[in-house]
């Protein structure tokens, strides 16, 4: 034998490797979507398929989120267009085995074709240099918690990037004795190939062998790094794309879904006896939860970002995920089996199913059966830990960060949800939040008679909505809870009516016909205090005919704005940092007085990341003469939470670092005199924060907590 390409033995094992691999892949994929089937139903999805076709050109071919983290974000572009265009370089594998001078059609002969490849080859095996230069560097072992590899299966890491390197040299090793051999299939501009040709011995047969060999080598590790890939957390190679198309795009944080029951909403005047309320077991999760499990990456942005993480407390949305993703694997023959049922004989209502006996399964199995979703405290024996469970301030930081569109803080609030309404089980300060709420109306448990005090102490009246808003009233003044009962938030009321009525806009508010919207309940699980609360603001607000409403609060704009269309409320709903900004390009307020300090700006995170609100407040800041803004490192879409969120304001922090001391000191170490803020549930809980560090009332006004409103008050007006 000349030649090794005249033996038929080389085709022969080059389709074996195909069928094999391609058989235990296929098997793997075909469990993996019959799994994901057995989830409930998400209706919805995708909700818009025109945004969704745009996530996955931004997401997914644009790798935004990934870019947002400079050097790691860019190495991944490399390695993901790498692995697109050198998909040419498989085909060319797979047809020089048929064909020692194969080329694809309609490429052939194009030098400009070889030079992409040979030039991502390059950028892809430098993209792996840089990878494991990044986990050395945040290697778990050496900083621990610090590291956003904490927790992930590293090992198996390790293992993908040899398998990246192997395809990279045995691609160019191939191409390298094809060009030598002068089967390269285009001419020239393959100057990594003919670079590495240069190297290799000469003689047209060992060239043969090497080609053989070298293209044998390259489909195995392709190949192998496909089995490898449908069985490890790089699955997400082929379900990101699944997951980013069928978000919740474009408002993944906003709004929380409603409640439904095998797919359907639950209808919380007259629910159904089987319906299901959160989620009890992992088969209670829709197929799109599953779906999450399985795509995460295990990369850790989220988890670099979560702000119970960063102060010591056991949460990780990161392992969150990874626990119920194992879960459901390991309760997979049990899942599968319900839904795939055998039929014992006809009824009068269909066939009748066999139930499923636990007791046939494995040893494993019949553990993870009896595993709680979420554990006693007691005997923490649960897949999620309750005080994971309850550490979660819904900020929204770990599915803005996440590369793959997963939905932490639905599948979190969706298990209060459980332990709530059906367990009874949740923290023991929310027992008084939810018997203030639903008995007066408010988190404070005040009276409904005390909600216009705020307004006593303004120069003029405030108009109070008596029957239809007036057609002269351009904005409802949605006051919140907060707004009319502490202290400090009066103070933003108070300033937000000065300017308005100062910019010559006609407002009025509702008064005692206002009620809490019922935010801190449904984040915490009570969904049916906050279906009595919502259903009673929204038949008040149609009954008045509210079309434009401002808000002070960021949780109240965000229930407002987001939430209410799911019951029939459908307003424009603006903030009033949004609202005052447009007043003062419009020159209907005008900033005088000079404000000679320099501030810093905190992000309320149903402000920012829920609604993706963030210049307003911050031209608005800017517009004020002789004021200095200087950011804090964490802002914007990286803003670090207060810790209010999520019923959290309501609850102890007994577990690590308090969140508003970290926030506080994040702020104070600005050199800032003042910390501008957006919301009252932030300003309540950085100016505790700021009273903490700085020890009592005279050192705490050395650094003052104001709301952006107040500020543009001082500057308008100079008697303020």
């Amino acid at each position: 034998m000349d030649h090794p390409y005249e033996s038929p033995v080389w085709l022969i094992v080059g389709l074996a490797l195909i069928a094999v691999a391609l058989g235990i892949a296929g098997r793997r994929l075909w469990w993996l979507y019959r799994l994901a089937r057995t989830g409930q139903p998400s209706p919805g999805r995708p909700a818009d398929p025109r945004r969704a076709v745009e996530a996955e050109a931004v997401e997914v071919l644009g790798q935004r989120k990934l870019l947002q983290w400079t050097v790691p974000g860019v190495a991944h572009v490399f390695a993901f267009w790498g692995f697109i265009v050198l998909s040419l370089t498989i085909v060319e594998a797979f047809g020089a085995l048929v064909t020692r001078t194969f080329a694809i059609p309609v490429l052939k002969n194009w030098p400009v074709v070889a030079f992409l490849e040979d030039l991502f080859a390059v950028l892809v095996f430098v993209a792996v240099v840089v990878f494991a230069a990044i986990r050395l560097r945040s290697n778990p072992h050496k900083v621990g918690r610090a590291s956003r590899f904490y927790g992930s299966h590293t090992g198996a890491a390790w293992l993908v990037l040899f398998m990246i390197f192997n395809v990279v040299w045995t691609l160019l090793l191939y191409r390298a004795a094809q060009v030598n051999t002068g089967n390269f299939p285009y001419s020239g501009g393959g100057f990594a190939s003919e670079a590495v040709a240069r190297l290799l011995p000469e003689g047209e047969t060992v060239n043969g062998w090497l080609e053989v060999i070298g293209i044998l080598l390259q489909l195995a590790v392709v190949l192998g790094f496909l089995v490898l890939v449908v069985y490890s957390k790089h699955l997400h190679i082929f379900l990101a794309p699944l997951n980013v198309f069928f978000s919740r795009r474009p408002n993944a944080l906003g709004p929380l879904l409603p409640m439904y029951s095998g797919g359907q909403p639950i209808d919380f005047e007259d629910p159904g006896e089987d319906d299901v309320f959160g989620r009890g077991k992992v088969e209670d999760f829709t197929w799109k939860g599953i779906l999450d499990f399985a795509t995460c990456t295990e990369c850790g942005r989220c988890q670099s970002q979560c702000p119970a993480w960063n102060t010591g407390k056991p949460l990780s949305p990161k392992l969150l995920v990874m626990d119920l993703r194992d879960h459901v694997f390991a309760k997979a023959p049990y899942l599968l089996a319900q839904s795939h049922p055998t039929y014992l004989a006809a009824g009068p209502g269909g066939p009748i199913a066999a139930p499923v006996d636990p007791s046939t399964f494995p040893a494993g199995v019949q553990a993870e059966l009896e595993r709680p979703l979420v554990g006693s405290r007691e005997e923490r024996n649960g897949v999620i830990d309750p005080d994971v469970l309850w550490s979660c301030t819904t900020c929204g930081a770990c599915v803005e960060q996440c590369p793959v569109d997963i939905e932490h803080v639905d599948h979190i609030v969706d298990m209060r949800r459980y332990q709530v309404m059906i367990e009874s089980s949740f923290p023991a300060e929310l027992n008084g939040l939810f018997k203030n709420m639903e008995s007066k109306g408010n988190p404070w448990g005040m009276n409904a008679s005390a909600r216009m005090d705020w307004a006593a102490e303004l120069p003029f009246e405030v108009r109070v909505v008596d029957g239809e808003i007036p057609d002269d009233v351009e904005y409802l003044f949605w006051v919140g809870c907060a707004g009319a009962y502490e202290d400090r938030a009066k103070k933003t009321t108070q300033a937000v009516a000065e300017l308005l009525h100062l910019a010559g806009v006609e407002f009025a508010v509702l008064g005692e016909g206002e009620t809490c919207t019922g935010d801190s309940a449904r984040r915490a699980g009570n969904e049916f205090v906050f279906q009595m609360l919502a259903q009673q603001n929204v038949e008040v607000l149609n009954e008045v005919g509210a079309k434009k409403i401002v808000a002070t609060c960021a949780h109240c704009f965000n229930t407002l704005r987001n939430e209410y269309p799911q019951i029939g409320g459908h307003y424009e709903v603006v903030h009033h940092t949004q609202l005052l900004n447009r007043l003062v390009r419009e020159g209907r307020l005008t900033p005088v007085a000079p404000v000679e300090q320099t501030v810093t700006y905190h992000d309320p995170c149903y402000l920012g990341r829920h609604n993706k609100v963030y210049a307003p407040p911050r031209e608005l800041v800017g517009a004020l003469p002789g004021l200095t803004l200087t950011e804090m490192p964490r802002n914007a879409e990286r803003g670090f939470c207060c810790g209010a969120g999520g019923a959290r304001m309501w609850m102890e922090e007994k577990l690590g670092k308090r969140v508003n001391t970290e926030r506080t000191e994040e702020a104070v170490a600005t050199g800032a005199a003042t910390i501008a803020v957006g919301c009252p549930f932030c300003r309540i809980m950085i100016s505790d924060g700021v009273g903490e560090l700085q020890g009592d009332r005279e050192k705490e006004d050395q650094v003052q907590v104001l709301d952006v409103a107040q500020l543009l008050l001082r500057a308008v007006n100079r008697s303020a």
